[in-house]
């Protein structure tokens, strides 16, 4: 394995304000206010207890959760969303003000302009009441630090106290509920904003003001960038990212990285040398055409379609024999308005390395189905080879995974997972008699699965459209560009360079993503000085914006004279 040079922590670095420690922190917001109330808006997940504490001693406190309607109330209107899926939900329509007693909130109104006494409000939706000289702060949440007090069950949902539920039940209300809400929210809130505070690490909470917070923005939005990444393990999980990229080597395994999702990673500013983490997609939300482009906003609004994962099962066992769904029936039973479309790049491999892909040639497909069946009810082992291809896998290999196609990495592969967003709806059908890391059994999903699995990706189609579907596009003096995939039916291009040579690439006004795949290191720069060169590592995933346009990628430092090799993805318009 290669030495680790992997960036765990990639950031945007530029001076500006910043501030540190909730003494310090309280003396600027009383030094700023201009009347006698102070808004703090947050988002759901952060210690709202830490933060009460905080700026008891300032004023009057109103909790907004006082303000909310009843939790029974909320939960008979969030019920239709919530579903009675383990899993899965409905995505939501509803808005902030849905959440709210009106009444209250014009008490609460009144009550502001007939005191001038100090009135802290804190909790979400607190600039609904804000005054015309209100200070308003927003203490916004990176959402993998959400899932994490999810799994500790020590923070509450959207007007709802969830922290005795099952995770995947918290999680469920967050994907299709509460971030849906206060995303809506905060994108209308950016420019209202006068402070903004981090408090991902629980007891250092740190503040930039608005100018820095929008420049920050600004500047990440022009120019090469990585978004953080978040390694987690998984019951299948392997070793190989232990090394490649330095991880805790006491952990039994790490199975997952996810390093561009931008609705859940986070965005580092490092401000003065200091850092101060939100939530990626504010970005997303308040640059999506300079990001995106044009027409992929157009398509796709303020979502960005994009997924580069890892899938670590070097050491480690299969992944769950799964199906994701088709467009037609996410929509219709999960409000999702395209689907999770897949592939699965082999960054590594070890020799017996394989993939699961498509079903064999003339198999019965009720006797699959009633086998699955008897595997879900336990005692009875489902013969995965009797039914689906097994393909020998090596490194580089890349196999197109679209919606309806059953497939699973095997052991001893390190995948880069190339797909679309929409990123918990997997059907799976077959869990090799494991337990998960609770250790429950992972929820089996043969009757969706059964709805959505098309029968005609046999042997002959997967051979023939869905693995290695390799083609020289254009070659120039030390390099080649191959088509890669994906699928026909999938909105994703990919395209592989191979280089010694500098290779010029244009966004044609449409997101560049990129891995490194092979080189220790290769650097980006702007043929018009457009914006600082940027460097890459071996293994690295980093996003390129629309709005950037003309660029090239050469070997660099420990690679200056190597050969390396990058996979650009895009959205085909």
């Amino acid at each position: 394995m290669r030495k680790a040079n992997y960036d765990k922590f990639p950031s945007t670095k530029f001076s500006g304000t910043i501030i540190q420690g909730w003494n310090a922190i309280l003396a600027q917001l009383k030094r700023s206010m201009q009347g006698h109330v102070l808004c703090i808006d947050t988002y759901t997940g952060v210690y709202e207890t830490e933060i009460i504490n905080a700026f008891s001693g300032m004023g009057t406190v109103i909790n907004t959760r006082d303000l909310m309607k009843s939790e029974s109330e909320i939960r008979q209107m969030t019920d239709s969303f919530m579903t009675d899926d383990v899993l899965f939900g409905y995505v939501t329509n509803l808005k902030m003000a849905d959440f709210f007693c009106q009444e209250k909130l014009q008490a609460v109104s009144e009550q502001l302009s007939t005191t001038t006494d100090i009135i802290i409000i804190i909790g979400v939706g607190a600039c609904q009441l804000a005054t015309a000289d209100a200070l308003k702060v927003y203490v916004d949440m990176a959402r993998w630090e959400i899932q994490q007090r999810f799994r500790r069950h020590e923070v509450m949902a959207l007007g709802v106290d969830n922290r005795d539920d099952a995770v995947s039940i918290q999680y469920k209300r967050g994907l299709f509920i509460d971030w849906r809400v206060l995303d809506k929210y905060k994108d209308k809130l950016f420019d209202r904003i006068d402070w903004w505070i981090d408090t991902n690490v629980a007891g250092e909470p740190k503040m930039i003001d608005k100018a820095t917070f929008f420049d920050g923005i600004e500047r990440t939005s022009q120019t090469p960038f990585r978004v953080v990444p978040f390694f987690d393990p998984a019951p299948w999980g392997g070793q190989w990212m232990k090394e490649v990229c330095d991880l805790d080597r006491s952990k039994a395994n790490f199975g997952w990285c996810f390093d561009c999702v931008p609705e859940e990673n986070s965005l580092l500013f490092e401000v003065n040398g200091i850092r101060f983490e939100l939530p990626s997609v504010d970005l997303v939300l308040l640059k999506s055409r300079q990001l995106l482009g044009e027409p992929v906003e157009a398509r796709f609004g303020k979502d960005f379609p994009i997924r580069f994962d890892f899938l670590d099962t070097m050491g480690g066992g299969n992944l769950s024999l799964q199906v994701h769904p088709t467009t037609q029936f996410i929509r219709e039973n999960f409000g999702m308005y395209y689907t999770q479309d897949e592939s699965y790049y082999l960054l590594d491999a070890g020799e017996k390395a394989v993939v699961y892909l498509g079903l064999k040639e003339g198999i019965d497909k009720d006797a699959m189905i009633a086998d699955l069946r008897k595997a879900q009810k336990g005692g009875f082992v489902f013969d995965a080879e009797k039914y689906v291809n097994k393909i020998p896998a090596k490194k580089h290999d890349h196999f197109l995974i679209p919606g309806g196609t059953v497939h699973c990495s095997g052991s001893e592969s390190m995948v880069l997972e190339i797909s679309s967003t929409p990123n918990i709806f997997t059907f799976k059908l077959w869990d090799w008699q494991r337990l998960g890391l609770d250790g429950k059994p992972r929820p089996i999903n043969v009757e969706r699965g059964k709805d959505v699995i098309d029968w005609g990706r046999d042997t002959k189609y997967v051979y023939e459209h869905l693995r290695n579907q390799f083609e020289v596009v254009a070659e120039g003096d030390g390099w080649v560009e191959e088509r890669t995939g994906l699928h026909r039916n999938e909105f994703i291009e990919t395209r592989r360079h191979t280089f010694t040579k500098p290779v010029t690439h244009h966004t044609d006004n449409g997101v560049n993503v990129f891995n490194l795949l092979e080189g220790e290191e290769a650097i980006i720069e702007s043929p018009t000085n457009a914006f600082e060169p940027f460097v890459v590592h071996y293994a690295e995933t980093f996003i390129i914006p629309a709005c950037v346009g003309e660029y090239t990628i050469r070997p660099y430092g420990l690679a200056e004279h190597q050969q390396c090799v990058t996979i650009k993805a895009y959205v085909r318009c």
